[in-house]
């Protein structure tokens, strides 16, 4: 199974730059060993079971938790049976399509 996971999370009471607190949950998920790539806009991760995923979406709470009094998420799943390394894939798979490979920042 592959669970690929889409989320932002951050303080809204920490002012306009919050990379600090981002930076905190971004260290945890690289000691997760998960494959992940942070994006301007969040984080996509990808783990082999659902429980997994949302042990890391915990824990990146939990990183906030003690400092935060206000703390905003968006959580996305893509859940699919009999599939691996979709995180590679499927981009791979759009850059078969369209005949080259895409845009890396």
């Amino acid at each position: 199974m592959s669970v690929l996971v889409e989320f932002a999370m951050f303080p809204t009471d920490k002012g306009e730059s919050v990379s600090k607190y981002v930076s905190r949950i971004i260290k945890m998920i690289d000691k997760s060993g998960v494959d992940y790539k942070l994006t301007p806009m969040g984080t996509v991760f990808e783990t082999d079971t659902i429980e997994e995923a949302l042990e890391i979406i915990k824990k990146a709470y939990e990183e906030l938790e003690p400092d935060c009094n206000r703390v905003y998420s968006t959580v996305k799943f893509d859940i699919r049976k009999g599939r691996k390394n979709r995180m590679k894939q499927k981009l791979e798979s759009v850059e078969k399509r369209i005949g080259k490979e895409i845009k890396k920042i």
